[in-house]
């Protein structure tokens, strides 16, 4: 079977597809991460998980702003947090 030629404006966007798609995943997965560190931190308490809870809300952030996650995912997941750290402290 012949290779399928292609047009150079099509090897382009494979190119920028396949370097959109890296950097998307590298922050959606920065953005789990972080989520996951600052429940782990504040279900322990103290000085780290209020550092933990703005370094997931800043990642969170950045990752809606490259267009890896939806914006409203973004702010939802900020919800979330706040609200676990709202009952730890009430707790």
């Amino acid at each position: 079977m012949a290779t399928k030629k292609r047009k150079r404006s099509a090897l382009k966007r494979i190119r920028q597809t396949q370097r959109r798609t890296s950097i998307k995943t590298l922050a959606r997965s920065a953005a789990r991460s972080a989520v996951k560190t600052a429940r782990a931190a504040l279900e322990k308490g103290g000085e780290a998980a209020e550092t933990a809870l703005a370094e997931a809300s800043s990642i969170l952030d950045r990752a809606a702003k490259r267009g890896a996650i939806h914006k409203n995912a973004a702010r939802r997941g900020r919800s979330r947090l706040a609200k676990r750290e709202a009952k730890a402290k009430k707790h």
